[in-house]
């Protein structure tokens, strides 16, 4: 098996392998960081380099948190019962994964999206990171499968 392969392994098993120590330690983190964080390098990089993630200039990679469960709605002004109310139990007909999508590229709008992976979640969040390409840089344009794929 290759690297990759004993990574992804890793992590969809991770108290076999002693990681679970080290992803509770990082959600105490992550927990105190912003919505929308810029990462110097993916935490799974089997997942990144799958969305064509490289090392190079004009990659960067994203973490967005996302609230876990059903969007909740502004109480109306005017009278109604309250089941009527419409308040709760609201579900996007998209994805947490697509909306993380969405956030990453609203705060970087000079990027494009190429994928994004699930990292994690707890009992109130979910943690997913955007790999994102400058299709403007020289050296992303070089790349061959950017080039194919995206431009």
């Amino acid at each position: 098996m290759g690297l990759y392969k004993y990574l992804s392994e890793m992590y969809k098993k991770p108290e076999k392998y002693g990681i679970n120590e080290l992803i509770r330690r990082r959600l105490m983190e992550w927990r105190k960081e912003p919505g929308i964080v810029r990462i110097e390098k993916p935490t799974k990089l089997h997942s990144a380099r799958k969305f064509g993630y490289k090392a190079k200039q004009g990659f960067i990679v994203v973490r967005v948190r996302i609230r876990k469960g059903a969007l909740s709605k502004p109480r109306p002004n005017s009278g109604r019962r309250p089941k009527r109310m419409g308040i709760y139990g609201h579900s996007p007909n998209i994805s947490a994964r697509e909306i993380a999508e969405q956030r990453a590229k609203r705060r970087y709008s000079n990027l494009n999206v190429l994928g994004s992976y699930f990292v994690a979640e707890d009992g109130k969040y979910k943690w997913f990171e955007v790999v994102m390409a400058d299709l403007n840089n020289p050296v992303v344009k070089a790349d061959k499968y950017i080039r194919n794929e995206y431009i």
